[in-house]
């Protein structure tokens, strides 16, 4: 992931160092272990500890130029400790395949990243719940299709993003769940080699389950729920911020991203004041979905292991969560700064004479007396007049001055039926089911 769009606190999870620190933590507890059961001798892992002990310095060039020689990646490390060590060294890795360390480190590197995903989804949460309370009742239109439909509030827009992205965090809540596990069972995962007490010792040390039957390498089907529930997220990312673009539009302006002083929205067109975070996150979305599918042609691995997934993992697990974590973080500040305009909003509302009040008329034709279908088409005919003076005329006024209207309606009847708050008695009740 490039630096433009990574953050560092995610970006340290994917480091080098902080891998071979939790490759050499599988190692010595497994280590610890195996001592305790008389394996190995319990002097190897008191060496082990008192080296780390000494808080070194992860020398990530020496590892990698024994890799360079043993093509390798664990074996360069196995042998570079073992230099630091010294003889006692002999007795890391017993019975352990591979497969083992990097399976189990991948799960530890996934849950540090989820852990900072759910912070940074928390803050997302409370950054909307903050705005949608601000404007629980600030009338809007509400539009499907992208038409004028009927009237909402700008909490309630809010307030379905919010109940969205609280799904997201019980999804990756459980996404964690379900990648946080450890595998030491050696070759072909049958434990011939190494008691499975010492995979569940080493589990017990990293805040992991043990994986019920690990093959030679944890079952994949764990990590394409994991980057699929992500690419989720980041679909929910895309709607809120294609929301924030529509509005943002010249011809709409109900809301619009923050333009800090000094900022600069064209290098062509002074007045320009462009959408472009959420454009951004837009292309962020995209990116975080595609990762998804490899990670799905990830489970089909042959027989007890192949490495097939290895190369896409070393790509999709840093870029995935690097990515989104960026985007959520970016999202929130979008949100705590967003510009609302209610006047504008109410501008909208008001503009195409009163036809968002339509199904209102149409209902009471109907408890009046009138069939669906003749109330439909008398509600209609008037409607289209107002759509194709473009608003100037007004509904309420044409439906006044049509006599099958007045011969079951009072004129304040009628205007009864244009009483904007009527649209708005059961927002508590929806604030309620969602914020609690």
């Amino acid at each position: 992931m490039i630096p433009r769009y990574s953050r560092p606190d995610m970006v340290k999870i994917w480091e080098p160092e902080n891998r071979f620190r939790i490759w050499f933590e599988i190692e010595a507890h497994a280590t610890d272990a195996l001592a305790q059961r008389g394996v190995v001798p319990a002097s190897a892992a008191v060496a082990l500890w008192k080296w780390w002990n000494t808080n070194p310095a992860i020398d990530v060039a020496a590892i990698d130029a024994i890799e360079a020689v043993t093509k390798h990646d664990v074996i360069a490390f196995l042998t570079w400790v073992a230099e630091q060590v010294g003889d006692e060294a002999r007795f890391m890795h017993q019975g352990m395949t591979s497969s083992d360390v990097l399976d189990t480190c991948l799960a530890v590197q996934l849950t540090q990243a989820t852990d900072l995903l759910l912070a940074d989804m928390d803050a997302l949460l409370a950054a909307i719940k903050t705005r949608a309370m601000e404007h629980k009742f600030t009338p809007t239109i509400g539009r499907s299709h992208g038409i004028h439909a009927e009237p909402v509030t700008f909490g309630m827009k809010l307030a379905q993003a919010y109940a969205e992205f609280a799904r997201g965090r019980e999804r990756l809540v459980a996404a964690r769940a379900e990648i946080a596990t450890c595998a030491i069972s050696g070759a072909v995962g049958t434990f011939a080699n190494i008691d499975p007490e010492v995979e569940a010792h080493v589990a017990a040390k990293l805040g992991l389950a043990v994986e019920p039957v690990s093959t030679q390498v944890i079952p994949r089907d764990r990590h394409a729920m994991y980057f699929a529930t992500l690419g989720v997220i980041a679909s929910s990312i895309e709607r809120l911020a294609t929301e924030v673009r529509h509005l943002q539009r010249t011809e709409v302006l109900e809301a619009e991203e923050y333009f800090s002083p000094g900022q600069k929205g064209s290098s062509a067109m002074p007045h320009k004041r462009n959408p472009i975070l959420t454009e951004n996150l837009t292309g962020l979305a995209r990116m975080v979905r595609g990762y998804v599918t490899p990670a799905l042609e990830n489970v089909a691995l042959w027989h007890e292991r192949d490495i097939s997934h290895s190369s896409v993992e070393r790509y999709i697990g840093p870029d995935a969560t690097i990515t989104l974590d960026f985007a959520l973080g970016r999202l929130t500040g979008v949100i705590d700064k967003l510009l609302i305009y209610p006047e504008r909003m109410q501008k909208n509302l008001d503009r195409m004479g009163g036809l968002v009040h339509s199904q209102r008329v149409l209902l009471a034709l109907t408890q009046a007396g009138i069939s669906r279908e003749d109330s439909y088409r008398i509600v209609q005919r008037n409607a289209m007049k107002v759509w194709e003076s473009d608003g100037a005329e007004s509904l309420m006024e044409l439906l006044k001055a049509d006599p099958d209207v007045t011969a079951k309606m009072t004129a304040s009847e009628i205007e009864d039926r244009f009483n904007l708050d009527y649209h708005f008695k059961h927002i508590d009740t929806i604030f309620e089911r969602v914020f609690g």
